[in-house]
C-alpha cells in the first residue's frame, strides 16, 4: 500500500460523502447496523469511521442510553462525520490509530469497522488491539472489499483509466480497497492476534448511480485515486473523470446505472 493511498484530505472527504456513500457503503453500512444491533451493546467502538456512513446506520439502530466512540485516523474526514450527527450526545469523536488504540482493556461490548482493514499497515496487531479493547465476550464486526472483479463499476473505472495511461496506470482500487479479500489470509490474520470464533460469509449487493458522469466523479474526485491520477499528470484529472464515465455510459447507458458490488463481511469473537 503507498503512503498516498491513505490521503483523504482536501475536498475528497466531502465528495465521497456525497457522491460514494450512498452508491456503495451505504447498504452495507445498513448490514453492519443490524448485526451490531443484535448485540445490543452498551458501549460501542468504531474504528476507521471515515465520513459517518456506519456511525449513522448504527446509532439510528441503537438506543438512548449508549456510548459510542467513533474514531478514524485522518482528521478531516472525521470532522465530516462529527458535523453529520453533531447532535447526537451518545456520540463521541476522537482520533485513533487503530494499531494504537487509545482505550482500556476490555472497555467495549462491540467494535465495528466499514472497509478499513484495507488500509491497515498491520493488520494483525490491529485486530489485537480490537481483542484488547473488547469484553471477554465482545464481537469484533467489520467488512472488506471482494476482488475488483466482482465489483463492476469500479473494475470498469479502472480499466478506463489503464488506457489513459498505458505506461503507468493507477493502481490504487486494486491494491487497496480490494486488495484485502483472501479469507484465509483474514481467518489466518484473526487467528494470530487471537481470534477465536470466527464466521466469513460473501454479500453481494448492487450499487446504483443516477448517472455515468455521478460514478466517475465518485471513483475519480471522492477517493485517493484522484491523487494517483494527479501524480501523473495534475492537469488530466478533470479528462480522466470524463474518460471514465464515457467508459461506464458505453456500458450501462447514459441514464441511472447499476452495477454489482460484492464484499466479505467478518464476525470475531475472542
Amino acid at each position: 500500500m503507498s503512503d498516498t493511498d491513505k490521503v483523504f484530505a482536501g475536498s475528497i472527504p466531502k465528495i465521497y460523502d456525497e457522491y460514494l456513500v450512498p452508491m456503495i457503503f451505504s447498504v452495507y453500512a445498513e448490514d453492519i447496523a443490524r448485526r451490531i444491533a443484535a448485540r445490543s451493546p452498551s458501549v460501542l467502538l468504531e474504528i476507521a469511521a471515515g465520513t459517518g456512513a456506519v456511525t449513522r446506520a448504527v446509532a439510528a439502530a441503537l438506543p438512548r442510553g449508549i456510548r459510542y466512540v467513533a474514531t478514524d485516523l485522518n482528521e478531516p474526514t472525521l470532522a465530516v462525520a462529527a458535523q453529520r450527527q453533531k447532535d447526537d450526545d451518545r456520540i463521541s469523536w476522537r482520533q485513533a490509530d487503530a494499531s494504537a488504540l487509545p482505550f482500556g482493556d476490555t472497555e467495549f461490548d462491540a467494535v465495528c469497522c466499514q472497509f478499513g482493514a484495507m488500509f491497515f499497515p498491520d493488520r494483525t496487531r490491529a485486530y489485537a488491539e480490537v481483542k484488547r479493547v473488547l469484553k471477554p465476550d465482545g464481537t469484533f464486526v467489520f467488512n472488506v472489499w471482494d476482488r475488483i472483479e466482482d465489483n463492476v463499476l469500479t473494475h470498469e473505472a479502472t480499466v478506463a483509466l489503464g488506457k489513459l495511461f498505458p505506461d503507468d496506470p493507477p493502481r490504487f482500487m486494486v491494491r487497496t480497497p480490494h486488495g484485502y479479500h483472501d479469507r484465509d489470509v483474514i481467518r489466518a490474520d484473526l487467528e494470530r492476534a487471537g481470534f477465536r470464533e470466527i464466521s466469513i460469509e460473501t454479500r453481494a449487493e448492487t450499487s446504483r448511480a443516477p448517472s455515468p458522469e455521478y460514478v466517475a466523479l465518485a471513483l475519480c474526485q471522492g477517493t485517493p485515486l484522484r491523487g494517483e491520477i494527479e501524480a501523473r499528470d495534475a492537469s488530466t484529472l478533470q479528462a480522466a473523470t470524463d474518460i471514465v464515465a464515457e467508459a461506464i455510459r458505453t456500458r450501462h447507458g447514459a441514464g441511472p446505472v447499476e452495477g454489482k458490488i460484492q464484499a466479505v463481511v467478518i464476525e470475531a469473537r475472542p
